[in-house]
């Protein structure tokens, strides 16, 4: 049986907005299993992207219990007051072994080239792969190079790229340090067709293989119709099909 990756208990997200409260989320609760390739689906303002953010430990819940790994992340803690520099540093550290990132405006740094910058969090802190040796890092991005098409391309910078291509250095730079997890937002949101559902199906490949968890925050039906697990959301809550 799979161990859950991801896990939602009466979660709700609200926004102050001058004397106006706005519920992003309300009261939702799902769990993830490892290894899914799942989507959180629905239209904007539905509160996909918020409770994409909770997961990846960038945005506070105003309640609820956040699971990740089987580690109540905010045990013990009220989320009125100011959160303890010690958890800010551990959400950092949870952030750099347990999550990668892939966002729909690719995020590279110009200056570095693509092998550069899927390298770079590697140096950012310690992580999953950090403690590997020089030549085992090399080996270890060789291979993400290869896997996302781009052994012809690793010395090329971003200006110097397609959409698709940028695209498949950012979903290597997710996986470089060995997160468990990755969170997708709209990934396919910038790109044409033919490109976006290359990107699906690399995904797809690399969900399949490596056996790493994928959440989409997504309204594009492709994604939802190749999720394993599908949440809809519709003004912050899940909805039935």
């Amino acid at each position: 049986m799979n161990q859950t990756a991801v896990e939602l208990i009466d979660v709700s997200k609200i926004y102050q907005m001058d004397k106006v409260q706005v519920k992003a989320s309300e009261h939702v609760s799902f769990s993830i299993k490892s290894g899914s390739f799942a989507a959180l689906s629905g239209p904007s303002g539905s509160g996909k992207s918020t409770l994409l953010n909770i997961i990846g430990l960038t945005d506070l819940p105003s309640e609820g219990k956040v699971i990740l790994d089987g580690e109540d992340i905010y045990e013990g803690i009220s989320f009125n007051s100011r959160i303890p520099l010690k958890l800010e540093s551990k959400l950092t550290e949870l952030r750099r072994n347990k999550i990668g990132f892939i966002f729909q405006t690719f995020n590279l740094i110009p200056v570095l080239n693509v092998e550069e910058n899927i390298m770079l969090p590697l140096s950012l802190g310690k992580s999953n792969a950090s403690g590997m040796k020089d030549s085992e890092k090399k080996e270890w991005v060789d291979f993400l190079i290869e896997t996302v098409g781009l052994t012809d391309w690793r010395k090329h910078k971003p200006s110097e790229l397609s959409g698709g291509q940028r695209q498949r250095t950012a979903i290597a730079r997710a996986l470089v340090t060995k997160a468990p997890v990755i969170l997708a937002d709209e990934p396919t949101a910038n790109l044409d067709s033919k490109n976006g559902d290359q990107i699906l199906s690399l995904m797809k490949k690399i969900n399949e293989e490596l056996k790493t968890t994928f959440i989409f925050s997504t309204h594009d039906q492709k994604i939802v119709s190749m999720a394993d697990h599908v949440i809809n959301l519709k003004d912050g809550k899940i909805v039935s099909n």
